[in-house]
């Protein structure tokens, strides 16, 4: 299947694997990429610009497709040595980066200088042109169903999608709530190039987690996400546990005095005790409603697979039925 973002990042599948604390290492993304989507290494999970590079040559031993590597762009009092992060990407060649957080304006001269296609995570369609405007070469429109950050907006794929296709002019994927061959072609109808997929990944056999993880994702339904931090303008959606069960219960008892100091027992630096060692209690973790979807933990090979097995069924056979039903009653009449 060609799509402006598999001519854009020269893949074969328009599947991208999305940038996932701690879940993003060479691992993960060598097995989308080396089947045929374009995995991507999560760059801060790597703590420093030489643990990032040891990573990357690390996939480049798994893989000599493309793969790429996210960079989220977060506030802090003592931020990440982000201009050695870029350094680090532009000298190891790789040619694909996935933003995120704040505005990226800053580091793109030098991204675009080393001939690097640069992808940002919007959740708003008036983000989604700024991206456009400053020069990004793609934009990862990410709807209210998504895990991690959905912004404030709560709007759903089903009109975000369409909205986007009627602003931008550069390619854009759909990331939030897609694990199916059916979603893909949705998504496509709705105006996107392809899908970007976090949670989904994660249930898979080379998902380098801790197997807790995965069955909590196997045991879920779409109804077993929660959202934490809203009173704090910084939305996460997570999978409940007794961990985030607590922290709500702190948001409904404090209110607007809330601070984030109350609740970084079950925020703050607990993404190593849920994905490394499998306490699913210790608080909240980034998960999308499309839990609801995910009922088998394949190889990362049988779910891409699958997933175009399945689109290439629906473009070919039901959608094509339509129209020849269509073309038929024309005839006819």
């Amino acid at each position: 299947m060609k799509t402006r973002i598999t001519e854009l990042f020269g893949i074969e599948h328009p599947i991208i694997q999305g940038g996932m604390h701690m879940v993003g290492y060479a691992e993960m993304a060598a097995a989308v990429s080396n089947a045929g989507g374009l995995g991507i290494i999560t760059g801060l999970t790597q703590g420093t610009p030489e643990g990032l590079e040891k990573e990357i040559a690390r996939c480049r031993e798994m893989t000599d497709k493309p793969f790429g590597v996210n960079l989220t762009f977060l506030p802090a009092v003592t931020p990440p040595d982000y201009p050695g992060f870029v350094e680090v990407i532009v000298r190891s060649g790789v040619k694909a980066v996935e933003t995120a957080g704040n505005n990226p304006q800053k580091w793109l001269p030098a991204l675009k200088e080393a001939g690097i296609k640069v992808i940002h995570k919007c959740t708003s369609v008036r983000h989604s042109l700024k991206a456009e405007s400053i020069g990004c070469d793609a934009v990862s429109v990410d709807g209210f169903e998504c895990g991690g950050h959905p912004g404030e907006d709560d709007v759903g794929n089903w009109v975000l999608l369409p909205r986007a296709a009627e602003e931008l002019k550069i390619p854009f994927v759909a990331s939030g709530g897609c694990a199916t061959g059916s979603q893909l072609v949705a998504a496509l109808a709705l105006g996107a190039e392809g899908v970007n997929m976090g949670t989904r990944f994660i249930a898979t056999v080379e998902a380098p987690v801790h197997e807790n993880v995965k069955q909590a994702i196997l045991s879920a339904s779409e109804l077993d996400t929660r959202l934490i931090m809203r009173p704090l303008r910084n939305t996460e959606r997570v999978l409940t546990n007794a961990g985030v069960e607590r922290l709500l219960e702190k948001e409904r008892t404090l209110g607007d005095k809330i601070t984030f100091a109350d609740i970084a027992p079950e925020v703050a630096g607990v993404y190593p005790a849920i994905m490394k060692d499998g306490m699913m209690d210790a608080g909240g973790w980034s998960c999308g409603m499309v839990v609801g979807l995910i009922h088998d933990v394949p190889t990362v090979a049988e779910l891409i697979h699958r997933i175009m097995s399945e689109a290439d069924t629906i473009i070919r056979r039901r959608l094509d039925r339509f129209a020849s039903l269509e073309s038929g009653g024309v005839s006819a009449g």
